[in-house]
């Protein structure tokens, strides 16, 4: 399959046209418009440091279901605890500093390159993007970022700093994306960590149809409330 190649003009080609690999498109921006546009049709950037903007719409694609969510025991004794304080939209910024800073095994680097850290933190002034942000002792210690639109969550990285941390960032974000009734969090690829957590694959296909779904429901936009 061929890889376009993008121009100024704002468009993508369709998803079903992305390689065995999930490579779409090269080129283009980082433009809010054109990240809204790429969320919308089930496309996200990812590259590294070095290379030209690369668009993928994988298939099969990981969604988390909120009420497919596995909370494990010692998960379930940390929300009742309160272990960690969790709060909505305090730290952006920080949250995705933190998770392009964060050593994670089998990577060399970070895909969260400071112009991708600017477009987030673009659409996060602009009410599209959001962070859940673990805190103990006063200090963020855990978090994760990603893009919100009608129903769908599109998750996009997390970091911990604290053992379970994260986990409950993502559990309470769960909580919330549960009472507003969205229907899939977008996972984007396949990993085991994810897959433990109740994650499953589904096809491209069903996918797009399922997103079509969740999009024609309003964007809750702005600063997300503290309480769930």
């Amino acid at each position: 399959m061929p890889v376009y190649r993008l121009i100024d003009e704002i468009i993508f080609p369709p998803p079903e046209k992305a390689g065995p690999d999930g490579l779409l498109a090269v080129g283009g921006d980082l433009s809010s418009a054109r990240l809204l546009l790429a969320y919308k049709l089930g496309i996200f950037p990812w590259y590294s440091e070095g290379q030209p903007i690369l668009w993928w719409s994988p298939d099969p694609r990981l969604v988390l279901e909120p009420d497919k969510f596995h909370i494990s025991r010692r998960l379930g004794r940390l929300l009742k605890q309160g272990t960690f304080k969790v709060t909505f939209d305090r730290a952006f910024e920080s949250v995705i500093r933190a998770c392009a800073s964060v050593p994670r095994e089998g990577q060399d680097g970070t895909w969260i390159t400071p112009e991708m850290q600017q477009a987030y933190i673009r659409l996060h002034e602009e009410g599209f993007a959001h962070s859940v942000e673990s805190w103990f002792d006063g200090e963020l210690v855990g978090g994760i970022y990603g893009v919100s639109l009608g129903k769908c969550f599109f998750g996009e990285s997390m970091f911990s700093y604290k053992s379970n941390a994260s986990k409950v960032a993502l559990a309470t974000l769960i909580q919330r994306l549960k009472v507003w009734d969205f229907s899939m969090l977008d996972a984007q690829v396949t990993t085991h960590h994810l897959l433990s957590l109740g994650a499953k694959e589904i096809s491209r296909s069903v996918f797009l149809k399922r997103l079509r779904e969740a999009l024609s429901f309003p964007t809750v936009k702005g600063k997300w409330p503290a309480n769930v």
